[in-house]
């Protein structure tokens, strides 16, 4: 079945559409006109855009990956689509090797099978970090990196791990990375005390991502750069958790103009309380009081976020740190090429999946489309 869409802007890969049409037949993009006189659905002044990618989330509407609950990835693949999300790296804490064993396992085993946003592989966030920075992860199940472990979570899960993060200052850091890599796994840099040589050594060595900048990191010092100083500096990819608590708005587009749009990834860091309001909820094995927009560990120290993308996307356009082009490309292709799925997901297309959302000109999330089936409508 053939569908056109009429809308004000189309943001392809390449450029931005203005008064243009898409056509979608069979779940594809099939192509962009500027002009067309048969039936279509006017838009009005609305956007389309390329469905949200999400490369570091744990959860959301009540459930975990971590849980190892079955049913639990398909509770937060459907819940997605409400964050305008069409594609995501379902991702695992600090863990025991048990817990990460069945956790990764279970999702090779279920993820073909879930009815909204498209898994496009896992990201495992540890459990190779260190404990000054642990953040909310559990320091008691840290270790030094293991290639015989890593290889032994991909077997399980079928092949589809594509992102893990560890701390350079770990020992055996430069060659897990080098057998990662090897692997087809993306190695990040996240929860760690590094100095800046030891930051980029992991780089040169081949790590590409410093997990949610400046949270969870040595910061920046004029006499010892650091974990930021290095994700500053290099040429490596640096997510940012762009709720207003995670990072000062100023600190974003510091690293958005040091670093360039393209390299920067907007992600959630979402936990299961995501989607559900204020109250008690859990991060692991700790307890997390969500309240204020923000989830947050007894002490008062941040668990990760309730984040959802598409606020992500409208907060640093809202902050005047990016343009709406440069907002949607953070939050979708840059995300998607820096784990290398950006030829399944990302962009508008033709030929490509007709994974896309409807926006309002203030970045208001309208609809969800996946396979050119509306499946959210606000």
């Amino acid at each position: 079945m053939k569908k056109y869409y009429k809308a004000k802007k189309i943001f392809t890969k390449e450029s931005v559409l203005e008064n243009s049409f898409m056509l979608v037949e069979n779940g594809k993009i099939v192509e962009f006109l500027s002009e067309y006189d048969g039936e279509y659905e006017d838009l009005g002044d609305k956007y389309i855009a390329p469905g949200l990618v999400d490369t570091h989330v744990h959860g959301y509407k009540g459930a975990d990956v971590t849980d190892c609950e079955v049913g639990a990835l398909n509770t937060m693949s459907v819940g997605m689509l409400e964050m305008g999300v069409t594609s995501f790296l379902p991702t695992t804490l600090t863990s025991s090797t048990e817990n990460l064993e069945n956790a990764v396992e279970l999702i090779g085993k279920e993820y073909k099978d879930v009815k909204g946003a498209k898994v496009q592989g896992i990201f495992m966030e540890g459990p190779y970090f260190t404990e000054k920075y642990k953040g909310a992860q559990n320091p008691s199940y840290m270790s030094d990196p293991s290639i015989e472990q890593l290889k032994k979570w991909q077997d399980l899960s079928g092949g589809i791990i594509k992102k893990i993060a560890i701390a350079p200052e770990r020992q055996g850091v430069i060659e897990f990375i080098r057998a990662a890599k090897k692997m087809g796994i993306y190695v990040a840099l996240a929860h760690s005390n590094a100095t800046y040589d030891e930051a980029i050594n992991a780089v040169n060595a081949g790590a590409n991502i410093f997990i949610h900048l400046y949270n969870g990191m040595r910061g920046l010092h004029h006499r010892e750069p650091g974990m930021v100083g290095a994700a500053m500096y290099s040429d490596a990819y640096a997510e940012l958790i762009c709720d207003g608590h995670h990072v000062h708005p100023v600190s974003a587009g510091i690293a958005m103009k040091v670093k360039g749009h393209d390299k920067i990834l907007l992600i959630t860091d979402c936990m299961r309380a995501g989607g559900l309001g204020d109250g008690m909820s859990r991060l692991g094995e700790f307890p997390v009081i969500v309240k204020d927009g923000t989830a947050r560990l007894e002490s008062g120290a941040l668990a990760g976020s309730i984040l959802d993308l598409k606020t992500a996307v409208k907060n640093v356009h809202d902050w005047n740190i990016a343009t709406v082009k440069q907002a949607i490309d953070m939050a979708s292709y840059h995300a998607a090429k820096s784990v290398g799925i950006d030829d399944k997901c990302g962009v508008l297309l033709e030929g490509r999946d007709a994974d896309f959302i409807v926006l309002d000109e203030q970045l208001n999330l309208e609809r969800t489309y996946l396979d050119g089936e509306l499946r959210y409508q606000a």
